[in-house]
């Protein structure tokens, strides 16, 4: 398992655990991200801050500090 933010862009990963509590781990998973989500890593800003990721057929931008506490395994 690794952090999200750990992934290299155009890799696709399936979602293990969103740990973390209260109003950050609300946000995550109001995003649509849950455990066994399928989730594409776009782009990453040159400082690694943003991260564009695609879930369910949407773009979203996430913030480093937030795809910290998301933990996933790397597709085939």
């Amino acid at each position: 398992m690794k952090q999200l933010s750990k992934i290299n862009v155009g890799k696709n990963v399936k979602v293990i655990k969103v740990t973390g509590e209260g109003a950050l781990k609300r946000r995550i998973m109001d995003m649509g991200i849950t455990k066994d989500t399928n989730i594409f890593v776009r782009k990453t800003a040159p400082l690694g801050d943003p991260i564009e990721i695609s879930v369910r057929g949407y773009e979203l931008t996430i913030r480093k500090a937030d795809a910290n506490i998301i933990l996933v395994e790397e597709c085939e």
